[in-house]
């Protein structure tokens, strides 16, 4: 009776041994393998990424799908590198081939204006200046937001105080509102934060809102066009509101697509690329824009910036 309780003990002794055993090895392959997928995805992070051998179990299996995926997005991330290698030759083709036709035109439009013409001709010759500054500006427009798109110019924001940015702001196109007859300004800070800093591109931001105070001149006949500052708990909001033609509810989203102008405005000026480059330069900061608008009631354009 003692030999057949000892054998029990043994037998019982010997499986938790080999379960241990068993545990302990799939432990240790479980851990190989997720080593070898951890040095597989490092690898393909820094560019070093190869094809390797793999055996006919799970989780050489997995492994093996791994792999593939790797491959395939090394493949499509020099795909997408020597696209934009190539976009940005373009662009820089462009850039250069155009910028002497367009001075030169202009040029030649100026010392046409200095000759005694006739006033259909002057006319002509004014139309002609007009359309030149306006390809002038599209091209320069798409430039940029094909740089910005495609990562070949680099924002860097940074803690920047905002009062200052909106009071140049308000210098530069004080005396386009004034020529129109409307009053550009700027409301107070709130009582809370006098000086209210945001995180942001100062250089690219200008151009950001720019774009928005040059439209809300643009749209409004009479009335005022006014910078407000509110503060947020993790952004500062910026409002451009004016007391233009306003924007129906169902164009909300496609006025920030690239040449998409409203057939309220098509009579007006414009090429219908700003609020796309604003929106494009405020979101590479972190932030967004928004609109709350009613046709004949105005707009008011919200940029978020990240504190």
């Amino acid at each position: 009776m003692k030999d057949y309780g000892f054998l029990i003990i043994t037998f019982m002794i010997l499986c938790i041994t080999i379960c241990l055993l068993v545990i302990f090895f799939y432990h240790f392959h479980t851990l190989r393998t997720i080593s070898r997928l951890e040095n597989m995805i490092n690898a393909a992070i820094n560019g070093s990424f190869t094809e390797q051998v793999f055996d006919e179990s799970r989780l050489s299996y997995l492994e093996n799908r791994l792999a593939k995926y790797l491959s395939a997005a090394e493949t499509s991330y020099r795909n997408i590198d020597e696209e934009k290698n190539r976009i940005k030759e373009l662009i820089s083709d462009i850039s250069h081939q155009t910028k002497t036709p367009i001075a030169n035109i202009l040029l030649y439009s100026d010392l046409l204006k200095e000759q005694d013409l006739s006033e259909e001709a002057g006319q002509y010759l004014s139309f002609l200046t007009i359309q030149t500054e306006k390809l002038n500006f599209l091209i320069a427009s798409l430039i940029k937001l094909s740089r910005l798109e495609t990562g070949i110019l680099a924002l860097s924001p940074q803690k920047t105080f905002v009062f200052p940015m909106l009071e140049k702001l308000a210098e530069q196109y004080g005396p386009l509102a004034k020529e129109k007859g409307l009053v550009l300004s700027i409301n107070d800070p709130e009582p809370e934060q006098e000086n209210p800093a945001a995180l942001f591109d100062e250089k690219w931001t200008l151009e950001a809102i720019g774009n928005l105070i040059d439209n809300a001149i643009k749209y409004t006949e009479k009335g005022s066009v006014v910078l407000t500052v509110k503060s947020y708990e993790m952004y500062l909001c910026i409002q451009v509101a004016d007391t233009g033609i306003g924007i129906p509810e169902q164009e909300y989203a496609k006025i920030f697509s690239r040449f998409y102008r409203s057939e309220a405005v098509r009579e007006k000026s414009g090429v219908g690329i700003g609020l796309s480059l604003a929106r494009e330069i405020i979101s590479l900061e972190g932030g967004y824009i928004k609109i709350c608008s009613k046709p004949d009631k105005g707009s008011v354009f919200s940029v978020f910036l990240p504190k």
